[in-house]
């Protein structure tokens, strides 16, 4: 939905669930910064984190859950970025 205002230079939602998605979250969140630091727009990176202790789980479960349940229901990926409608 955000995708879809004019104001919206950088979108994107990443998880931390496993080391390749960490190495691309901190990408994602560079490039949104470099992204409002060059005047583009307004970023956002949406970050899908596991929290072992509140869902009563061990870390690896909690981790296991982040990618059979929320990747799924919410998809990964760059949804805007800069020179995408230039």
């Amino acid at each position: 939905m955000l995708a879809t205002l004019p104001g919206a230079a950088y979108l994107a939602r990443v998880s931390c669930h496993d080391v390749r998605g960490i190495i691309s979250a901190r990408r994602s969140i560079q490039k949104a910064f470099q992204t409002q630091l060059d005047g583009k727009g307004f970023s956002l990176v949406e970050i899908l984190s596991n929290c072992p202790t509140n869902w009563g789980m061990s870390p690896a479960e909690s981790l296991e859950w982040v990618q059979s349940h929320m990747i799924p229901y919410y998809p990964l990926g760059e949804f805007r970025a800069p020179g995408e409608d230039e």
